[in-house]
């Protein structure tokens, strides 16, 4: 397909039905670690994505591609994947789907503030400010708002680790040679690293294997599948025929449907607190991703 100036119907609804699998995957990781370890279960996940990629990348002829300075980013950005997920995985397991995707997907305040230190060209502007208040403003509605239950202080900063991982890993492919790498090779780095990082390291967080069923399988094979190899390959696509901006737009969708299924799916609490956090860090999110009008 040619490249497209601006959204169009096909663009909207994919990004949206992304960002529904993106949704779904934090109540399948949810329910997931009812029958395995979290940090197993993603050393797993990188695994079987990395094979799905593999065989990809056979099938389309795409070469590996180790140039020269890729080497060191590379295992950065692996090792970085490995944290994003351990904590995200774990946080999963020790809070809510509400309270995880809401602290998650703040990678983009995060990464707001660290471009503008780092990254050219992407200075805060009044607007941004603005957005990184109201977000953050969310984040301490979410933090403030512990009164035991389902939802715990050291689960909701792993989350939020999580995120600055994330924001970590943007950074790397923004400032290193791999942003000179196709996307494949980008997510070969991240799932092949992180799949030894991982499953080394999980025999510290408990026995492997707790009570898995055919549920619990299915759950990997969609995190596998949908999310970590071929939703990651589907968004490839959109981002290379629409203007990145307004892909990256569409990412404040998914804490909103992650609450709004934790909610009808697993019958979690969505006090007063959760529904204002959530709707202070979207509007931020959307404040830090519009740009300035031309005079």
């Amino acid at each position: 397909m040619e490249r497209k100036d601006k959204i169009d119907t096909f663009g909207a609804v994919s990004l949206v039905a992304f960002g529904i699998v993106l949704a779904v995957n934090q109540v399948v990781v949810k329910l997931g670690n009812g029958g395995f370890q979290p940090v197993f279960m993603a050393g797993l996940r990188s695994v079987g994505a990395v094979i799905v990629l593999i065989a990809w990348m056979r099938l389309r002829g795409i070469p590996f591609d180790f140039r020269k300075g890729t080497l060191g980013p590379g295992l950065l950005l692996g090792a970085l994947f490995a944290q994003e997920f351990v904590a995200l995985f774990w946080a999963l397991d020790h809070t809510s789907v509400s309270h995880a995707s809401l602290l998650f997907y703040t990678m983009p305040v995060i990464l707001s503030i660290a471009a503008h230190f780092l990254l050219p060209g992407e200075r805060l502007t009044s607007l941004r400010v603005l957005g990184l208040v109201l977000a953050m403003g969310g984040v301490a509605l979410v933090l403030g708002g512990h009164r035991g239950g389902q939802a715990t202080l050291a689960g909701d900063l792993a989350a939020l680790s999580g995120a600055f991982g994330w924001a970590g890993i943007a950074l790397v492919l923004r400032l290193s040679r791999l942003s000179t790498v196709r996307p494949e090779m980008q997510l070969f780095w991240q799932l092949s690293v992180s799949a030894v990082i991982l499953l080394a390291v999980s025999p510290m967080f408990g026995p492997f294997l707790r009570d898995p069923g055919m549920w619990h399988f299915m759950g990997l094979a969609y995190q596998i599948l949908a999310v970590a190899s071929f939703g990651f390959l589907f968004w490839v696509f959109l981002i290379s025929i629409y203007p990145a901006s307004g892909v990256a737009s569409f990412a404040f969708l998914t804490p909103v449907l992650s609450v709004t299924l934790g909610w009808l799916l697993l019958g979690e609490e969505m006090g007063w607190n959760v529904i204002g956090a959530m709707v202070l860090v979207a509007l931020g999110i959307v404040l830090i991703n519009r740009k300035k009008r031309p005079a």
